[in-house]
């Protein structure tokens, strides 16, 4: 145990603890700008994280072994994750954990049976696998190491869960999501309701942010953020807060441009030593249960990066409806002012950019 110290053993649960392990994760999902109507379907649910041993993927986990709406944690990485998974296993909730690595070289040559255990049945696969940013990079530097961690992991998801839905978080996420839409085209099982990159935090930062400068509380707060997930490709619609149209217009643009960057401000404050990852944690974790409940019957309303024809990119961020089959329906984003139609107008060939990069990377010559 860390610490340095057991405390006190005890081998039963108070109801009051008993409903907080239940409960404690759960409850979060309709924040972050998840908006949810009840009709439950029931149904057991695997959620697979790839990447699950990393800064993102350990506390992405711990979220999901608590979630009362998950009935397995599968468990994936290049190292370490039977270790996180036996940590895991002995919290106290429903859901079963399980940690794998890439299987060990065979002759003949097999495919990694490692990564088929930890797909093999999952209805949400979470990625937020690879290297983190350091301080002076932009999510754009890390693309030749993520890119091809990406289509590796989406390749397995073809073979081993090609129904499933991919929640992606591995950055750039503005070219990652299209690299997996490619990787799932080219093995035929592409289905556009079915691969979203995950752009929560943003919300989350930006009804953070917002809730300071308003003096309310961030849960009663819900920003619609459009565009991507990298620097002014982030577009936060503040003007349709109630409240914020009386903010000065240099408080608007300098919380414009701490949500755009929030992340930078993680990386510089960690000094080296990682990013955002409790954060992103906690967003993915929101993110995929409100993709869970609404596969369970619930109507959930929450922004993501999608397939998409309101704009001239071809992915886009805005308000999505999930249903059992993923994204329902991808929402607009109404009327923008004329400050954030500035920075649309800036936003969408720098998106349209990184969007080929992805498309090029799978589909281009070696």
């Amino acid at each position: 145990d860390q610490g340095g110290g057991r405390g006190v053993l005890r081998t039963t649960q108070s109801a009051d603890e008993r409903a907080m392990l239940t409960q404690v994760a759960s409850r979060l999902t309709c924040r972050a700008g998840a908006r949810c109507m009840s009709a439950y379907a029931g149904g057991p649910i695997k959620v697979a994280v790839l990447g699950a041993a990393g800064g993102i993927g350990q506390p992405l986990s711990l979220l999901c072994k608590l979630s009362d709406h998950i009935d397995e944690v599968a468990c994936y990485d290049v190292v370490g994750t039977p270790g996180v998974a036996a940590d895991l296993s002995h919290i106290p909730s429903g859901a079963k954990i399980t940690g794998d690595l890439p299987s060990a070289g065979t002759w003949p040559p097999s495919h990694n049976a490692g990564l088929e255990r930890a797909l093999t049945g999952a209805s949400v696969v979470v990625i937020p696998a690879g290297v983190p940013r350091k301080p002076g990079m932009t999510r754009d530097d890390l693309f030749n190491t993520n890119a091809s961690i990406v289509k590796t992991l989406v390749e397995g998801c073809a073979k081993f869960c090609p129904d499933a839905v991919l929640a992606i978080i591995s950055n750039p996420v503005n070219s990652t999501v299209p690299i997996a839409a490619e990787v799932l085209k080219k093995a035929g099982v592409y289905n556009k309701n079915k691969v979203v990159g995950v752009t929560t935090l943003d919300v989350c930062r930006a009804n953070t942010f917002l809730a300071e400068k308003l003096g309310k509380s961030p849960k009663d707060i819900n920003v619609p953020v459009i565009g991507g997930h990298a620097g002014i490709t982030i577009l936060p619609l503040l003007s349709q807060v109630p409240g914020a149209s009386a903010l000065p217009a240099d408080v608007t643009a300098a919380l414009t441009h701490r949500i755009q960057f929030g992340g930078d401000e993680v990386v510089q404050a960690k000094a080296g030593s990682g990013s955002a990852t409790l954060s992103m944690a906690y967003a993915g974790f929101l993110f995929t249960e409100g993709l869970i409940k609404a596969m369970k019957g619930e109507e959930v309303i929450q922004c993501a990066y999608v397939e998409s024809t309101l704009t001239p990119a071809a992915y886009f961020a805005s308000p999505c409806k999930f249903g059992p089959e993923g994204v329902k329906e991808v929402l607009g984003f109404g009327t923008l002012s004329a400050y954030e139609k500035q920075w649309f107008d800036k936003m969408v060939p720098d998106l349209q950019k990184q969007i080929a990069k992805g498309i090029d990377f799978v589909n281009s010559p070696a």
